[in-house]
């Protein structure tokens, strides 16, 4: 089978979210059966993004941390500098991919990353995301339309987490969160987001092998 051109990694810097993902929705509204898949890195200024199944009484208290009703799956959850989100635009019949595969891809990316530091992580059937015994350091949110992804994951590096006790990430009160500096992880920002990109493309193109 011949491979899909990889996706094109546009690392992106530190931007807001609101145009970020008006951005991701014209990508995905205007593209043709030709267009390119591409990966975003980014970082964002503090933002609460609620997702299609979140509740309010999910957050906790007020602030002055904006929030965003969007349009991915899941709850509540935090993005502020520090943070790796990366934005997946991907046809997915292209890769032969269904939802529950590519969130185990996407899951197994930051898995892979952490192992090669010697931090051991897990996926959870019952809450995705990726766990450090029981601490959240990655959470994950897609929207498919049209057979078309956007939206993605975010990894905790090295940023304020104080945001996450005001809210129940993901929905689940109490749940405790982890970051990579925690964890004596000491490389940089930089260097996580080109290795997590990778991951994430060599775990499509391994997908589409095994088709």
């Amino acid at each position: 089978m011949n491979l899909p051109l990889r996706p094109i990694v546009h690392t992106l810097g530190l931007v807001e979210y609101q145009p970020t993902w008006e951005a991701m929705k014209r990508f995905t509204a205007d593209r043709t059966a030709d267009t390119r898949d591409e990966i975003w890195l980014v970082q964002h200024p503090p933002t609460f993004t609620q997702g299609l199944a979140g509740k309010p009484e999910h957050l906790l208290c007020n602030s002055d941390i904006p929030v965003v009703k969007i349009d991915r799956g899941g709850q509540v959850t935090y993005h502020g500098p520090g943070q790796i989100v990366a934005y997946l635009l991907l046809d997915l019949r292209r890769w032969h991919i269904g939802v529950r595969d590519l969130v185990r891809l996407m899951e197994q990316a930051v898995v892979d990353l952490l192992g090669e530091y010697g931090v051991a992580a897990k996926g959870r059937d019952d809450a995705p995301g990726v766990y450090v015994d029981a601490a959240k350091i990655a959470s994950l949110g897609l929207k498919i339309k049209n057979g078309y992804c956007y939206h993605g994951l975010a990894l905790n590096v090295n940023m304020d987490l104080t945001p996450f006790s005001y809210i129940n990430p993901c929905g689940y009160a109490g749940l405790r969160v982890t970051q990579t500096c925690e964890l004596g992880i000491t490389a940089e920002l930089g260097e996580l987001q080109a290795q997590l990109a990778q991951n994430l493309i060599h775990g499509l193109q391994q997908h589409l092998e095994a088709v």
